[in-house]
């Protein structure tokens, strides 16, 4: 078993009607599909975690020297997408993390047509490098 993380990657001009012009019945359809696929992988045992963020625009963006710290309020306007939430599944090959993704790409938005919102499908490390030889064969991998 492999663990994975589903990252809904929100972006711009993916659905061309805002959620705020959907119908109220639509809006209603793209919240029951969530929730009968999350049911489904809760029912399955594949469900490790599922979180949905708060927007971009209340995001803090921090970076720091170690000593000082620079916090900006959320990105700036011309940012085009952003992480609107997550799953961590616990699955038995990237196959199945592949169609869990497949499946939260295809909520229906306007008309009941799947939005196809993009979805990065990411292994969860085993356990991260702990060394120099450890960096460098990781290094290797991810250069592959």
């Amino acid at each position: 078993m492999a663990i994975y993380m589903l990252v809904v990657d929100f972006q711009v001009g993916v659905v061309d009607t805002p959620m705020e012009e959907w119908k109220p019945e639509e809006i209603e359809a793209h919240l029951d599909y969530y929730r009968t696929l999350h049911k489904e992988l809760v029912a399955s045992g594949e469900l490790v975690a599922s979180e949905v963020l708060a927007p971009p625009g209340l995001a803090k963006i921090v970076s720091s020297d170690g000593s000082a710290s620079n916090i900006v309020d959320g990105p700036f306007q011309e940012c085009k997408e952003g992480v609107a939430g997550y799953q961590i599944v616990e699955v038995g090959s990237e196959e199945r993390a592949i169609e869990i993704a497949a499946k939260i790409s295809a909520v229906p938005g306007p008309g009941g047509a799947p939005i196809q919102q993009p979805i990065q499908v990411r292994q969860v490390m085993e356990e991260a490098p702990s060394d120099v030889a450890e960096m460098e064969t990781f290094l290797q991998q991810v250069g592959d």
